[in-house]
Parts: C-alpha cells; sequence; structure tokens
C-alpha cells in the first residue's frame, strides 16, 4: 500500500477513503484487467473460433499485466464483475457447443488456465533466452539415442516451432477444447 500511495502521491491512509483493504485493492485491480478484454467482438459464427479469440485476448492481459497470474495463484481468484461478465460472455459463446453446462465450466476453467501457463511461457522465454536454441539443444539430445521416444516424436511432430507460441496455443485449444466437450472422437480419442 506504501508504495502504491508513494507512486499516486499520496500516503497509504488516503487509499483507504477508496478500498477496505489491500485484499480489496488486489480484487480491484484483478478486475481491471478483466475489464480490458472486448467482450462486444462480433461471433464469427463458430463457437470454437469464438473462443479461441477469447482465450487469445485472455492470455494477451495475462503478458501485458504478469503480476496477475502470481496473485491469482496466491489468493485464489475472487470474481469481481468485469470477470463475471468474462465469464457469462464465455458461457454465451458455449451455448450452441456440445456438452453440459459442468463440461462447458470445465472449458472455461481450462481456458483461463491455458492463457495463464502461455503467458508465463512467453515471459518467460523473452526473459531467458533463444527458443530456437532450446529446440536446437533437445533434438540434439534426442539424436544421441538414448531418448528413442523423443527422437520419434521430434521428428514426426507436425507442431509449430517453438518460436510461434500463440499457434501453439491457439493449435491446443483447437484439440482440447472439442474433446472436452464431447467432439474428441474427431481427433480418434473417445470421453474418458
Amino acid at each position: 500500500m506504501r508504495a502504491l500511495a508513494q507512486r499516486l502521491g499520496t500516503g497509504p491512509a488516503s487509499l483507504y477513503r477508496y478500498v477496505g483493504s489491500r485484499d480489496e485493492l488486489l480484487d480491484l485491480m484483478a478486475d481491471a484487467v478483466a475489464d480490458e478484454l472486448d467482450l462486444s467482438v462480433a461471433s464469427a459464427g463458430d463457437w470454437l473460433d469464438d473462443l479461441v479469440g477469447l482465450a487469445r485476448q485472455s492470455k494477451a492481459a495475462h503478458v501485458r499485466h504478469p503480476w496477475l497470474a502470481d496473485l491469482n495463484d496466491r489468493r485464489g481468484e475472487v470474481l469481481g464483475p468485469h470477470a463475471i461478465d468474462y465469464l457469462d460472455h464465455a458461457l454465451g459463446i458455449l451455448a450452441p457447443a456440445p456438452g453440459t453446462a459442468g463440461q462447458k465450466l470445465e472449458v472455461v476453467g481450462l481456458l483461463g488456465g491455458l492463457a495463464v501457463l502461455f503467458a508465463r511461457r512467453e515471459s518467460a522465454a523473452t526473459s531467458s533466452g533463444d527458443p530456437t536454441a532450446r529446440a536446437a539443444h533437445l533434438a540434439a539430445v534426442a539424436a544421441e539415442g538414448r531418448h528413442p521416444h523423443l527422437l520419434a516424436a521430434l521428428k514426426t511432430a507436425d507442431a509449430p516451432p517453438p518460436t510461434d507460441r500463440d499457434a501453439q496455443f491457439v493449435r491446443l485449444l483447437r484439440r482440447l477444447l472439442p474433446a472436452m466437450l464431447g467432439q474428441g472422437e474427431q481427433f480418434g480419442q473417445g470421453e474418458s
């Protein structure tokens, strides 16, 4: 609270005129990020396309605000009005999709979790070095012959290159989300 007050050019006691506690301030900050998402985007006519678009917005917000993931890890997610708008919007996108209400809630939860995971990976990659060099190292280790499953997977992988994290994110969503809603058969997997 002191650091924020200093940044705002006021005293910590002044902040308490507007918020009751540090936790309330953190909840408001998280909800303000949820308000950055554009929920007015017109439907593309396909629930999966619309949901992937929403997930990309969420990931971008987490990249812009890396503190948000840590905040949610420490405190759990308290849903403010904008976060509830997001949840309702996501469920609206899923309305024409197959699956139960419970499965759709799970999809929205997974969507948020993957957005956070990929945002963290993107932030870590920017600060920790060249992903192409890491991929080359992995390929060299696999080529040594002690890891035959890894070598086979790398030789047959049809995934985007490791530098294209957004393409990986979209590809993963397009495979997982329909499977979670009972459409896994199209990927050669049934429901478990």
